[in-house]
């Protein structure tokens, strides 16, 4: 399964205190069962000091196989420890695709 490639790959990666990875294909117009679409949530002090720019590319390349072959879309959403203690609205909800029937 795509799904538990991606949480071993950045589980590796970035030793992370929270990860989630959400396969949000569904909302999306492709054939059901699909893994095609995900959003990311990471969590981890490797993220200290750097620029969002930065921590995308550093996930992108953790998934560079991924998202070469596989992923068509992938919502990164990239937080310090403290960052994410601070969250108070949660992580954003994805939009749904212009082209799904949802």
């Amino acid at each position: 399964m795509l799904q538990e490639v991606i949480e071993t790959k950045l589980h590796n990666a970035f030793q992370p205190q929270y990860l989630k990875v959400v396969n949000e294909s569904y909302m999306h117009n492709v054939p059901a069962g699909s893994e095609s679409h995900f959003k990311v949530i990471v969590v981890s002090s490797d993220f200290e000091g750097l620029r969002l720019i930065a921590r995308h590319r550093q996930v992108n390349q953790a998934l560079l196989e991924e998202l070469s072959n596989h992923i068509h879309a992938l919502a990164i959403h990239t937080y310090t420890p403290q960052e994410w203690r601070e969250q108070q609205d949660g992580v954003p909800d994805s939009p749904m695709c212009m082209g799904s029937n949802h």
